[in-house]
């Protein structure tokens, strides 16, 4: 292990199938109003919504709702999720949905106090400022697996003005939910589209952190059981999306994969993120799947320069038998298997499928931050060329 750090997570979990039974409990640790975030209404026609403002109203709160929040929430539905918030002084933000509720209502939260002269995407997706003013709390139901936005302090907004997508992890565990219902059955119902983007989402979370450092580390092998078992999940999760062990262990792992464990210690990448959010930014293309378009290209251009952890991937990981292999031919079975397996599930494979073209390279070249954590650190070049690769 490297380095000195302090790890801390305060959000609380609920965990199950009966996890719904302890919401209104919950609830009534906060202020009476409610802001109630969701998207585009899914939960209406499975039954979670009846579920939750049935423990709403049992709690006795009053609910204001947010509805129609977006795949990629954009700073113009942030800014006007602040001002429902303002007008209606809330006390609790319950964002009832996946990552991107989630995310949203972060950046509601953190945003409500800021005097009203500031801008909130200027002030923290563009300079990056931690909030200095009382953060309004947020809970969280969980309906679709993937980001980790459930335990984690990050919100992601999306600026199709300036062809922006960019993520903020506030510093402040007062931004984090305070506490998050996991209910495994509320994923059953997701299209195929959408499981599996969420599935590839945890994997890329866990290799960001995986494929840097030259320690032996214990957050490494911590990563490589979550990818073991993410990968017999989610075999098992396409063939029956109702096989509750497999759902379970899928939600599971998303969140240890983005709660920040498995970077304690270590330097991160999180450079298939920053091209993955740039090519959304421009698409608006499911996340998920902007990452397993570029990640294969990233990863194969930047082995050589990380070749041991590569090599370790492949034996570790899936399983790939060493003898006769050189180091390098083993590292390319890895990738390989991992191809294999983003194939055999249904992964997007080229960045083609999600509208990018290559006259759009450039620009969204101008639009991907180049990260520093990892094995090799890309020029601008570079970025155009795995970008090129992965159309």
């Amino acid at each position: 292990m490297l380095g000195n750090f302090t790890y801390h997570n305060p959000t609380k979990l609920i965990f199950g199938d009966k996890a719904m039974d302890a919401l209104t409990e919950e609830l009534k640790a906060y202020g009476p109003v409610v802001q109630l975030v969701y998207g585009g209404g899914s939960i209406k026609k499975n039954g979670i919504y009846e579920q939750v403002i049935a423990a709403l109203e049992a709690a006795g709160k009053t609910v204001v709702e947010d509805a129609g929040v977006m795949p990629n929430p954009t700073v113009e539905k942030l800014n006007e999720g602040i001002a429902i918030a303002r007008e209606n002084d809330v006390d609790l933000i319950l964002a009832v949905g996946g990552g991107s509720c989630i995310d949203y209502a972060k950046g509601v939260a953190v945003s409500v106090n800021l005097p009203a002269d500031r801008d909130p995407w200027q002030t923290y997706w563009v300079d990056f400022e931690e909030p200095a003013c009382p953060i309004v709390p947020v809970g969280a139901v969980l309906t679709m697996v993937g980001t980790g936005s459930e335990m984690n302090g990050g919100s992601v907004i999306t600026n199709h003005e300036t062809h922006m997508k960019v993520g903020h992890v506030f510093a402040s565990t007062e931004a984090y939910p305070r506490f998050a219902v996991l209910n495994p059955t509320f994923t059953f119902t997701l299209p195929k589209y959408q499981m599996v983007a969420g599935i590839f989402d945890i994997m890329n979370h866990i290799t960001e952190q995986y494929f840097s450092g030259e320690d032996d580390n214990t957050s490494d092998y911590l990563a490589e059981g979550l990818m073991r078992n993410l990968i017999q999940a989610s075999r098992a999760a396409v063939k029956n999306p109702e096989d509750y062990e497999a759902r379970s262990n899928i939600m599971w792992c998303a969140t240890w994969a983005l709660n920040t464990l498995v970077a304690m210690g270590k330097s991160t990448d999180w450079e298939v993120h920053m091209l993955g959010q740039a090519i959304g930014a421009h698409t608006d293309a499911t996340h998920g799947m902007t990452l397993s378009a570029v990640a294969l290209p990233y990863y194969r251009f930047i082995m050589p320069y990380g070749l041991p952890k590569f090599a370790r991937f492949a034996t570790a990981v899936w399983g790939v038998d060493p003898a006769g292999k050189t180091e390098e031919e083993l590292a390319v079975a890895g990738l390989d298997a991992m191809e294999a397996w983003m194939r055999e599930i249904g992964c997007v494979m080229s960045a083609g499928e999600l509208g990018m073209t290559e006259d759009m390279v450039e620009d969204v070249a101008d639009s991907t931050l180049i990260m520093q954590g990892g094995y090799h650190a890309l020029t601008r070049d570079e970025v155009v060329q795995v970008l090129r690769e992965s159309l």
